[in-house]
């Protein structure tokens, strides 16, 4: 009899993450990372005209973001793991390999929000209730770029035997090298080990925090970049227990792993912030540029202003003509309702 343990057992990894197309490659890592990218871009500019802003804003933004995001990342991964660039037996020329694998998020979020900024004062609009907008779709995207992780072989835990652990296959590259870290080899088929996914761990984790922030934001309506600083600090307590349980090399502080310490620090910055910022949400009228176009929903125009629109002036003797005639009017409709009563 199949037991459940038959029946589960064991996730296998892709057999390979890199294809071919005449001289082109096509890498599951950067694919998955534009997906990412171009649905946060879509979802958050959504998110941002939805609190009052205009159309194509973000899309402006993720020009500066998205650049100086993938050098933020590039940078602290190289930084936290410079041994594998600089050290011993290390090629810095590799530091610049960016489609082998290997982003930093703080690195990314940190020089990516550096870029968000420029690209916030160009357009006249507040940085934080830009964050506000699009953190629920950067933590999506997060989550979809981990796929990459997946077929590249790389980001998991340590050896286990749990129904759903990973399968890491051996692969041969085309020099007929033979290892499950190359990431341009292709499956030999022989299972190396068996793993816990964290990969996998981290981006269900990312989904739940998503529907935690859109919750939040719906039923609570936070401003003021709290709800960013939310994305962060939800994002850093899941990582920082997925960090404890990898085994792949590391930079370590006192036997900790470097990304575990700056989780917990991050997380406790995020957290300051989030009660220490003013709260409430901003007013829509403020999340559009000097010159910008109105607000075309009648609902969202009443929260930019309460005040009625202001009666045109009227010239006197165009005045005084017509309320010669609503008078008429008026004695008219209660002789006609005199008559019709005699009637």
């Amino acid at each position: 009899m199949t037991s459940t343990v038959d029946v589960l057992a064991y996730i296998p990894s892709p057999p390979q993450g890199v294809w071919y197309v005449g001289p082109v490659a096509l890498r599951a890592y950067a694919l998955f990372i534009i997906i990412g990218i171009v649905v946060a871009i879509v979802w958050g500019d959504r998110r941002w005209v939805a609190r009052g802003g205009e159309k194509g804003t973000v899309l402006d933004i993720a020009i500066w973001a998205v650049p100086f995001g993938l050098i933020g990342g590039r940078l602290y991964h190289v930084m936290t793991d410079w041994p594998t660039y600089f050290g011993e037996g290390g090629d810095p020329v590799d530091a610049l390999k960016v489609w082998q694998g290997g982003l930093g998020i703080w690195g990314a979020v940190a020089l990516g929000g550096v870029g968000a900024w420029i690209g916030c004062r160009r357009r006249g609009i507040p940085l934080p209730a830009l964050g506000d907008a699009v953190a629920p779709a950067i933590l999506l995207a997060q989550a979809i770029g981990r796929l990459g992780n997946y077929f590249n072989q790389e980001l998991y835990g340590r050896e286990t035997d749990v129904p759903w652990g990973l399968e890491i296959f051996e692969r041969r590259n085309d020099l007929g090298q033979v290892s499950p870290q190359l990431i341009d080899g292709v499956s030999t088929g022989e299972v190396a080990f068996v793993v816990h996914p964290t990969f996998l761990y981290e981006a269900l984790w990312n989904v739940l925090i998503v529907i935690l922030l859109v919750w939040v934001d719906r039923r609570f309506r936070i401003g003021h970049g709290r709800l960013f600083a939310l994305y962060v600090a939800g994002y850093c307590a899941g990582r920082f227990w997925i960090e404890l349980m990898r085994s792949d090399h590391a930079s370590l502080i006192a036997g900790v792993r470097v990304n575990s310490f700056t989780s917990a620090l991050v997380f406790v910055a995020a957290a300051v912030y989030f009660f220490a910022a003013t709260k409430g949400r901003e007013d829509p009228a403020d999340l559009r540029p000097a010159g910008g176009e109105p607000v075309a929903d009648a609902s969202r125009a009443e929260l930019v202003s309460d005040d009625p629109a202001p009666a045109e002036p009227v010239p006197d003797g165009k005045a005084a003509s017509t309320a010669s005639a609503g008078g008429d009017a008026g004695t008219k409709t209660i002789d006609s309702k005199k008559d019709d009563a005699n009637d």
